[in-house]
């Protein structure tokens, strides 16, 4: 995997390039603003690019902006955003997006939790981290189709957002494959999304249903 990272926070900066290095991964770049991003990506032709939602100058929404862009202009390039606190303004822009993520920074931690999320998202895949999830799936009326949901169902829809397959949704929850395939058709069901989206597109509708009722 070849890998931009973009973090004004140089020990973080460096300790992310090495995490990377220290796992077989090739980082070709790293900055400590977006100012450069979109020429090293075009230049390095990257799998990955890793950037912080605050940047310099104003430390608001840059990373943020410079991950809708990247996408808008490098789409099979795999966007990681990471984030100090939740922003769900951000995540909801960005979610419908195939190969993003958005994690909180502390998720980093983990490492080998961190590595596969990064690997997912390089691939096409998505990653959120569970704390955004549940802040999208939080605030929503009662009467609505979520509440629908059984307690199970509920989790199993939390962990399809993180970006999870029925296998890994299958070992978390300690269940059979089978048993969670069902769990899926329901909660697709009856969030009325269409039972015949697979792998990423299945996530991505159940994050775009989420963040757009989220919206009103």
């Amino acid at each position: 995997m070849r890998v931009v990272i973009a973090e004004d926070q140089a020990l973080l900066r460096e300790g992310l390039a090495r995490l990377f290095e220290d796992a077989g991964h090739e980082v070709v770049a790293t900055m400590g603003d977006t100012d450069g991003l979109l020429g090293a990506v075009g230049g390095q032709d990257p799998n990955l690019v890793v950037v912080d939602v605050r940047m310099p100058p104003t430390y608001t929404d840059e990373g943020a902006r410079a991950a809708a862009q990247l996408k808008q202009t490098h789409p099979d390039v795999g966007v990681l955003v990471l984030s100090q606190h939740i922003e769900t303004t951000h995540a909801i822009t960005l979610i419908t997006f195939g190969g993003f993520g958005y994690l909180l920074k502390d998720r980093v931690l983990d490492v080998d939790e961190f590595l596969a999320a990064s690997a997912r998202v390089s691939k096409g895949g998505s990653a959120l981290d569970p704390h955004v999830v549940a802040s999208l799936m939080s605030g929503r009326d009662h009467d609505d189709a979520l509440a629908e949901l059984t307690d199970r169902e509920r989790q199993v829809l939390e962990l399809m957002a993180q970006g999870l397959t029925n296998t890994g949704i299958a070992r978390h929850l300690y269940l059979s494959e089978r048993t969670v395939e069902a769990h899926v058709r329901h909660v697709l069901t009856k969030l009325d999304i269409p039972t015949t989206e697979e792998g990423n597109r299945r996530v991505l509708a159940v994050l775009a249903h989420l963040s757009a009722t989220n919206a009103h």
